[in-house]
């Protein structure tokens, strides 16, 4: 793991959107080919969720906020923030992607960032934080993790782990692809749809705990939907990751497909 500051260099200029966005979207592409599981999609995220994904960021108290990033990726979101946050402003960003970081370190965007904003590059995964790092405390957490790639106990630990960085009252936003349910139901076998079903309940049961709102994104690549949650006072107990008696990869398979369905078709009456 590598930690390190990176300076603002006020004399840098940013290159043209379009050759940038190109830029990403080819870096993001070779690296999701290459690690999948990792990255979880084949293209950066859309203006759109960006800016959804940021709210808290922009609606923000009166004082200096910290802000933790983690699986920044070409830096779409990380950029967007540098542009919002203020002089006395912390960013602390986690990549574990070595490719994605060394992106980051050099980025013409983050290094012409306001003057005040401290930024800071961990090149590592989040659980692998020293623990004097992971005593810091944020007011707002991004999280760019493909949760429904990794296995519901990771979920969890990541979800537990989220919670006791965050300072009380801090919020986090993260999103997730719609259809995936019915998508990896499709395309995978039993044991990977049951996998998949576990963790959207997993997700489905932290929302319903801490869940402020949620915002669907139809322009981006796939749509998305983008959910705001906010700590009342660091880890609490939210519930077992699946009724007692039922496997993880078992638990509540029909009702996870369900909340997506009534989810997409409550945001169709809606929209």
């Amino acid at each position: 793991m590598t930690t390190e500051q990176l300076s603002p260099r006020p004399d840098f200029s940013a290159p043209q959107r379009s050759s940038r966005s190109a830029g990403d979207h080819l870096l993001f592409l070779a690296e999701a080919l290459r690690t999948f599981h990792d990255t979880g999609a084949l293209a950066p995220s859309g203006e759109d969720l960006v800016n959804a994904l940021v709210v808290p960021a922009t609606s923000r108290p009166n004082r200096p906020i910290s802000v933790l990033e983690v699986g920044a990726g070409t830096g779409v979101v990380t950029r967007r923030l540098a542009q919002v946050l203020l002089p006395g402003d912390r960013l602390h960003v986690v990549e574990a992607n070595p490719r994605f970081a060394d992106q980051l370190r050099e980025d013409p965007v983050l290094a012409a960032r306001r003057p005040g904003v401290a930024l800071r590059l961990s090149a590592c995964r989040v659980e692998e934080l020293t623990q004097d790092q992971k005593d810091e405390r944020y007011d707002v957490i991004v999280s760019g993790l493909p949760f429904t790639n990794f296995e519901p106990a990771q979920v969890r630990h990541l979800l537990d782990l989220y919670l006791r960085l965050l300072l009380p009252g801090g919020e986090l936003t993260y999103f997730g692809y719609l259809g995936t349910t019915t998508a990896r139901t499709l395309s995978s076998g039993p044991r990977q749809s049951a996998r998949h079903r576990a963790v959207v309940r997993l997700l489905r049961q932290f929302e319903a705990a801490y869940g402020l709102g949620r915002r669907t994104v139809w322009r981006n690549l796939p749509p998305a939907r983008a959910y705001l949650l906010r700590s009342p006072g660091g880890r609490e107990d939210w519930g077992p990751a699946s009724p007692p008696g039922l496997p993880a990869g078992e638990a509540a398979a029909d009702e996870a497909l369900a909340h997506e369905e009534r989810s997409r078709a409550a945001d169709r009456v809606g929209g």
